[in-house]
Formats: structure tokens, sequence, C-alpha cells
């Protein structure tokens, strides 16, 4: 653990005219970000398990016709996404948990500004200020 996150929630980086994280505050984020980590991999077990089982049912699909095999392409193609998604979710999460243990939370990885603490309040996950976010969508 490094010192600024030693020396506790105070020492996190805030945007000027914000007040510095308590340690109540850095509290209630950390619970919610390992609490959607615990629930996005749940969620990534349990849909690792639904779609093996499908591939499974491949030779029960035999006489299907071909409507049939559309829906159930389209429902395995749906279902990988949406735990493709879930396992980018768990990443971010995971980042931003290491970045509150190591005490970098806060800081913009891109300008190493602060990223503010009304940001991060409503978005905990987020690594960029919002100037440096706009200039990445705009590219």
């Amino acid at each position: 653990m490094t010192a600024a996150a030693r020396s506790g929630a105070a020492a996190l980086p805030v945007r000027p005219g914000e007040r510095h994280w308590t340690e109540a505050e850095m509290a209630k984020v950390r619970d919610k970000l390992a609490a959607e980590a615990a629930e996005l991999r749940a969620d990534i077990e349990r849909s690792e398990s639904d779609i093996a089982s499908r591939l499974g049912d491949a030779v029960g699909d035999a006489g299907d016709d071909s409507a049939d095999v559309g829906a159930k392409t389209y429902e395995r193609e749906h279902e990988l996404a949406l735990t493709h998604n879930a396992r980018e979710l768990l990443v971010q999460t995971e980042r931003a948990l290491e970045r509150i243990d190591t005490g970098t939370y806060g800081t913009c990885e891109s300008c190493g500004e602060p990223i503010g603490k009304a940001r991060l309040q409503a978005f905990p996950r987020a690594v960029l200020c919002v100037s440096c976010k706009q200039r990445e969508e705009r590219r």
C-alpha cells in the first residue's frame, strides 16, 4: 500500500472547490464497487453455464427448421455479447478497486489532473476527467 493509500481518503485528489473525500464516502464507493464486482462475477458464471448448456443441446436441435435455428443463434449471440460486456465492466470495476487500494483513485489517467469527486460519485469506474473523456469521444 502506498503512502497516499495509508494516509486515507483525504489524500485522494479532488478538483478545486470540492471537499476532500471522507473515509465514509470512500468506504461507500468501495463497497458499491465490490458489490458490483461480485454481482458481475455471478452473472458471468451463470451466463457461461447457460451458454455451455445451449451448445450441448446442438444435437437435439438437429430437426429444427431454419427459423428455429436462426432464433437460437440470435439468442446465443446475444448471450455472448452480454457476457462480453459483463467481463469488460468487471475489469473496469476491479481496476477502480485497485486504484483505491493504491491511492491513485481520482487521478485522470490521461492528464494526471483530478477527475472530480462528483464525477466519481456518479460513475465510480471513471479513469478520465471530463475534458479528457470529451477529447477521447471526439476521436
